[in-house]
């Protein structure tokens, strides 16, 4: 009887769980894909309506104000199915919010032109919109048209929980990296009406999870709505406190969101370069794939410390003088401080300034113009170029693989499934680079919830660089550099028309063409790699060229727009030309909170 009874409660308990999960078997997957199914209906509404106000747009100012208005409405409408469109559907919809701007698709170099809602943003807050209406009309029939195409998309498509909630914690990255800078929405600045959008919309998706699991569940419900309300009562982007919104809110969100994924047993896609067992996005441990991780196995901290031997060991260079640590020298954050380093070849110098080491390992490209796709390529150029170490494989094999000191090193970390070589060398140095990566500034410690980590001054010089400044538009967290969230599966270039000296009164731009030089296309030229911004205040001078003096001419040179805003002719500027409009004191305090990037290293 009693077997019976335990059978029966059995049973029971499984029809509840199964009536919970739902006839599908899953837990909200299904529900959620209805319920963006519905807002996917007033997307494409809001496309619509978008596209009869450009139609009506004129000299008349208040047509262009209500194309601005539909504008917005239609971005809200997206941000509230953004989530699952650009997971699930990245290359078929990845143009409705693309970047206003031509880009080069890699390795294709395929030329992809401008188009979506930041480039009818762009028009919109041009001198005279109406004179673009032809370009404005083009853009919103592409848009409405493409959009109306999506519904096919979903015919008998399936997702499952774990997917779902992938793309949810995707999306909590991207609210705290891209969008609380505005990097979609620069001169709409709406980006904190459109989080709350977005947020409200996740809490839809999210209930069947949070039903499921009612600790954690409440918790990411609580959050949420305290959420929306702080959004809703600090909408304007110029003078929204990032750093509370993070630290109270997005932050938190990010561990909760974890802890309820991990107590329903929802694994995430572990390929990929996101660590979604860290707490959230700017802990030191939260990306992945790049060789950085905290902990190494006891090989991998050998051959970092033969690395870090070779690093120093002036018998890679062919006159025996010169190691890798000559430009990069510890001492100064793995910089020279020289404007350009001095050449191998007398009384020559480089053509570019040496860039810090720090965190070199987590990017996709090396090299300022991006020529070198990864750090072994990038050990293989500076050995054997000329100028710099010009080092040969016979000189190596003598000077360093037949040395006792090294051959027993290298026989025990590769033999014999690997001959020791040059590969194996660079594999070595790689192994070390990849070691610099501390990230524990005073920003870093204030992320972890030390309130006296950064001063007021810095904290305010954050939300100016994530605000105003726009500076974390191309200078994206957590490393503040062209690593770019929420995937950081590809490192961006820019175009500035950096001028050739810091004095701007008499600016010239300087001639190097940068990426031009590697593909022949003319949206390169000029193009350079975006660096990383933490220990910035350590590794003057600055720019590709090395020829700005400080952290102030730097952001002076943002100030006034680029080349292109300083009157130089820069056809292709990916930066903005319109002049920031920041007061010194602005100015003072982002090259304070620039200094909170310092790291701590002995």
């Amino acid at each position: 009887m009693k077997n019976k009874l335990v059978a029966i409660l059995f049973l029971f308990s499984f029809i509840l769980i199964a009536a919970k999960v739902g006839n599908d078997g899953n837990i909200g997957a299904s529900q959620g894909l209805e319920y963006y199914k519905i807002e996917l209906s007033s997307f494409i509404r809001s496309t619509q309506m978008l596209q009869k106000a450009i139609g009506k747009i004129s000299e008349d100012s208040s047509s262009i104000k209500n194309a601005k208005k539909s504008l917005l409405q239609c971005r809200r409408d997206y941000k509230r199915v953004e989530c699952f469109l650009t997971y699930f559907f990245p290359s078929e919809t990845g143009f409705y919010n693309a970047a206003p701007k031509t880009e080069v698709e890699e390795p294709e170099l395929e030329l992809v032109e401008p188009m979506g809602l930041q480039y009818i943003e762009a028009l919109l807050f041009e001198e005279n919109p109406h004179l673009s209406k032809i370009k404005l009309i083009e853009q919103a029939e592409i848009l409405t048209s493409s959009v109306q195409d999506v519904p096919s998309l979903l015919y008998n498509f399936k997702i499952n929980d774990a997917q779902m909630m992938q793309s949810l914690r995707l999306e909590l990255i991207r609210w705290s990296t891209l969008s609380i800078a505005g990097f979609d929405a620069p001169l709409l600045k709406s980006s904190m009406r459109e989080i709350s959008e977005a947020s409200a919309s996740m809490r839809r998706v999210i209930k069947p999870y949070s039903d499921q699991k009612p600790l954690h569940g409440a918790r990411v419900d609580a959050l949420l709505v305290q959420s929306i309300i702080y959004l809703h009562n600090h909408l304007d982007f110029d003078t929204f406190n990032r750093m509370d919104y993070l630290l109270n809110y997005a932050l938190p969100l990010q561990k909760e969101m974890g802890l309820l994924t991990n107590d329903l047993k929802l694994e995430a896609d572990s390929s990929g370069f996101v660590n979604y067992n860290a707490d959230n996005i700017y802990q030191p441990d939260a990306l992945k794939g790049f060789g950085q991780q905290q902990k190494h196995s006891k090989k991998e901290s050998r051959l970092a410390k033969l690395g870090k031997k070779l690093f120093f060991d002036a018998a890679l260079s062919g006159n025996l003088k010169v190691s890798c640590a000559s430009c990069h020298q510890k001492e100064n954050y793995f910089t020279d401080l020289k404007v350009r380093s001095s050449a191998l070849i007398r009384d020559s110098i480089l053509q570019r300034n040496t860039p810090t080491l720090f965190y070199a390992a987590m990017q996709h490209s090396q090299f300022w113009d991006g020529r070198a796709q990864n750090l072994d390529a990038q050990v293989h150029d500076v050995i054997f170029n000329h100028l710099e170490m010009g080092g040969s494989k016979h000189l190596i094999s003598k000077n360093i693989l037949s040395k006792k000191q090294y051959k027993t090193v290298f026989a025990e970390l590769f033999a014999p499934a690997r001959t020791p070589g040059m590969n194996e060398l660079a594999t070595a140095i790689s192994a070390y680079i990849k070691t610099l990566a501390p990230m524990n500034s005073a920003f870093d410690g204030a992320l972890a919830g030390n309130k006296r980590s950064m001063t007021a001054q810095q904290v305010e010089g954050f939300n100016l660089f994530m605000g105003k400044a726009q500076c974390g538009t191309c200078h994206f967290p957590p490393l503040f550099s062209g690593l770019a969230p929420p995937l950081f599966d590809r490192s961006e270039l820019e175009i500035l028309g950096t001028t050739k000296n810091d004095d701007f009164t008499k600016a010239e731009l300087d001639l190097d063409e940068g990426r031009y030089k590697i593909y022949k296309i003319h949206f390169y030229k000029g193009a350079f790699k975006t660096p990383t911004v933490r220990n910035a205040a350590k590794t003057f001078p600055y720019m590709h060229n090395g020829n700005f003096s400080s952290l102030e001419k730097v952001v002076e040179f943002y100030n006034l727009g680029g080349g292109k805003g300083l009157g130089l002719d820069v056809p292709d500027q990916t930066l903005s030309s319109t002049p920031l409009k920041l007061s010194p004191k602005e100015t003072a305090s982002i090259v304070s909170f620039m200094e909170a990037l310092t790291d701590h290293y002995k």
